[in-house]
């Protein structure tokens, strides 16, 4: 699998990664909110004595202790979407195993046991799902999963029972937003068993235009039917915002293509950079690479200021804690700085 952050793949391609998750219990164990630390720590113990089945598999992955690790560290690992916040919060007795790529994510006691994780780039969910079995067979035949024959892998939520597995894609829909359509996609996407979400998920706010689009039932349907269904959606949606678009060119070419430019020049020039706006500007001008306005940057590099200007991968680079003013600062120095080596290629 690659990396989407290290991916610049085709510009026309509006998806940014895909992604499949399997939520997993062990038999006869109480769910993690139910655990003390010592017998958190334990189920860390089991899973990795069941996943570390060579020493190939050691050089390949590492286990983070988030007990032990750094908490900047730990939330830089959130702002590269391998981690959830749920398992920030039980750090005192959670732990994840990633692998060098950082396309594999296997979370230990976060909602449930476990929660193992495949990202891709581009709209590949086949790809994930391959992987994510290969290694859920692996930890199957060491551990033994709470299932239920009527109503498969139990889980701490119901919405989760079932296959236990939550397919989703990161999708760029600046087209659709601008044309204030993205409720009637909400509307529609409810009404066929999915569901959309902000930047990080579940709770998360739509920021630079960028939602995650995934399955809500798990129950009733294998998983090939709900990865062929979500493939299905987002092909729709994918059709929806390429028919905006050319819309959006035909009637206001100018006024697109100077709000592309305007927050380019932005980017290229700004002394202080908030958050939400860099997302913001960034969209705007990864819209303009997608219709061929501009050629001067790749999509790599858009993907990666996506990441690296985040605050705590800020605070990782830089290597000092930063107040507001000095991460503003910082953050437009990067962006700057990525965009000028860009435009020298």
């Amino acid at each position: 699998m690659k990396s989407w952050v290290k991916t610049s793949g085709d510009n026309k391609d509006i998806v940014l990664s895909s992604r499949i998750r399997l939520a997993r219990n062990i038999k006869d164990v109480s769910f993690p909110h139910k655990l003390d630390e010592k017998e958190g720590k334990d189920i860390v113990n089991k899973v990795e004595e069941a996943f570390y089945t060579s020493p190939s598999m050691k050089e390949e992955y590492k286990t983070i202790y988030l007990w032990e690790s750094d908490p900047v560290d730990n939330r830089a690992y959130l702002e590269k979407y391998l981690i959830s916040n749920k398992l920030l919060l039980n750090n005192k007795k959670s732990a994840f195993i990633i692998n060098k790529d950082e396309t594999i994510s296997i979370m230990i006691n976060e909602e449930d046991h476990i929660r193992l994780q495949c990202i891709t780039a581009g709209l590949n969910l086949e790809e994930c799902y391959d992987s994510a079995e290969k290694i859920d067979n692996l930890l199957e035949e060491k551990l033994d999963y709470a299932y239920e024959e009527k109503l498969g892998y139990l889980t701490a939520c119901p919405t989760n029972i079932g296959t236990g597995l939550r397919a989703s894609v990161m999708i760029h829909l600046p087209a659709l937003s601008m044309n204030n359509e993205m409720n009637g996609v909400l509307n529609a996407l409810t009404q066929v068993g999915m569901t959309i979400r902000g930047l990080y998920g579940e709770g998360s706010k739509a920021i630079g235009n960028v939602y995650q689009i995934s399955n809500q039932i798990t129950l009733g349907l294998s998983e090939k039917e709900i990865i062929d269904n979500l493939n299905v959606v987002v092909s729709q949606i994918i059709n929806e915002e390429n028919l905006t678009r050319e819309k959006l060119l035909n009637n206001y070419r100018y006024e697109l293509e100077d709000k592309i430019h305007r927050a380019f020049g932005v980017l290229k020039s700004a002394i202080l950079l908030d958050a939400t706006e860099c997302l913001n500007l960034l969209s705007d001008v990864r819209f303009g690479v997608e219709l061929g306005i501009i050629n001067e940057v790749d999509k790599e590099i858009l993907n990666s200021l996506m990441v690296s200007t985040q605050p705590a991968m800020l605070q990782k680079l830089y290597n000092e804690k930063l107040s507001d003013k000095l991460r503003n600062l910082n953050r437009a120095k990067l962006v700057r700085e990525s965009l000028s080596k860009a435009n020298s290629v």
